[in-house]
């Protein structure tokens, strides 16, 4: 077989789409150094900056801590009636508390609300032992499962999120985190936006902003260090469209407040849907070697939308990467290449194309044609 190469083909099926005015170099105006936001939808990174370096994440780590109960409420290990001890380590951690006593036996509901709505460092060290017989057992059972859920840049220290120069995650992980939870765990998703819990006569409000401005917002869940300044993990929803966003650095509640809603306004309101192609799409070509046929279409598996910048005046363009020739057989619905969709101000989308058709591997006059073609170009008998 010939050595495979990176095929590269620009698409011509993408229509173009334009419109009056530049995008504005800040994309939503905000104050927040750090932030991340993402289209949940189209998978398309809406602004970013900062989002890869690893960062003191404050309180937003304690939603690591609500995935590894999810995840043992998922597969049995517990349920939402099962009770926990209460050490006095939990009891006795400063910061935000759920105002657990040691005599207290909550259920893994309670705990949930404790850590989700009212931020609870107790309730999350109480998780913790809980699950890993001490918080560092856990905290090394959790930086293994942020791996295998694909967040490289994440260093878990405890958990609750308190200050460690160890305990580090980047918004871009946190929003992998928080897609994770709505997705893997939906069943459980509702807590986030549940506006109060009370524990022991004790009423608390839920520390995320917004969640009754008839904005969409539903989660997930805020921080604050002096490190990390005033932070947030966010999800808003409107009509078929839903963003998860991240940010950090701000100086005062009221500045978080702030950023939240120019966010969610801003990714809502600055941009249009386009489906550039239908489910089955055929996009382009890929060579075969050694196949019944010489070229197998490459289409996409689902129907393709894209979010265009309002004040965008760049076409949207593609450009189709595959490894080829691709060596028969191939089945229908194999993964072949890829289609990278460029909008403008916008990072690179990358979409899966997969074979439109099966391909049986030729017999033995197509290998026979095949070894006389690569025998006569090392002999310099094929014309270029």
């Amino acid at each position: 077989m010939p050595l495979g190469f990176l095929r590269v083909l620009i698409a011509s099926v993408l229509a173009v789409l334009t419109a009056t005015a530049a995008l504005a170099q800040n994309p939503y105006g905000g104050r927040a150094p750090n932030f991340y936001i993402l289209d949940v939808g189209t998978s398309q990174i809406l602004a970013q900056q900062n989002a890869d370096i690893p960062l003191p994440p404050a309180s937003m780590s304690k939603l690591m801590t609500l995935a590894m109960l999810f995840d043992a409420l998922a597969d049995g290990r517990v349920t939402l009636q099962s009770t926990w001890n209460i050490s006095q380590h939990a009891h006795d951690m400063g910061g935000s508390s759920m105002f657990l006593e040691t005599r207290d036996r909550p259920t893994t509901e309670d705990m949930i609300r404790g850590i989700a709505i009212v931020s609870g460092n107790d309730a999350a060290v109480a998780v913790a032992e809980g699950l890993g017989g001490t918080e560092t057992a856990f905290a090394e059972m959790a930086q293994r499962r942020a791996q295998q859920i694909g967040m490289v840049d994440t260093t878990i220290a405890n958990a609750s999120g308190w200050p460690d120069p160890r305990h580090r995650m980047s918004l871009r992980d946190l929003g992998t985190l928080a897609h994770y939870l709505m997705t893997q765990h939906t069943q459980f998703f509702h807590y986030f936006s549940e506006t109060e819990f009370t524990w022991n006569n004790i009423t608390q409000p839920n520390r995320v902003p917004l969640l009754s401005a008839g904005i969409g917002m539903d989660g997930l869940k805020t921080g604050h260090t002096e490190e990390a300044g005033y932070s947030l993990v966010g999800s808003a929803h409107q009509g078929s469209r839903r963003v998860i966003f991240v940010f950090s650095g701000l100086n005062s509640p009221q500045e978080r407040v702030e950023e939240a809603e120019r966010i969610v306004n801003w990714a809502f309101r600055q941009f249009a849907s386009r489906q550039v192609l239908e489910a089955g799409a055929t996009v382009a070509s890929a060579e075969v070697w050694l196949g019944e046929a010489d070229s197998v279409p490459l289409v996409t598996r689902d129907a393709v939308e894209v979010l265009v910048p309002a004040l965008a005046q760049d076409a949207v363009s593609a450009q189709v990467t595959y490894q080829g020739p691709v060596e028969a057989p191939i089945e229908a619905g194999q993964e072949l290449g890829s289609l990278q969709i460029e909008v403008a101000g916008l990072a690179p989308l990358t979409v899966p194309l997969v074979a439109g058709q099966a391909v049986a591997r030729g017999g033995f006059v197509t290998r026979m044609r095949a070894a006389a073609s690569v025998l006569g170009g090392h002999l310099g008998l094929v014309e270029p």
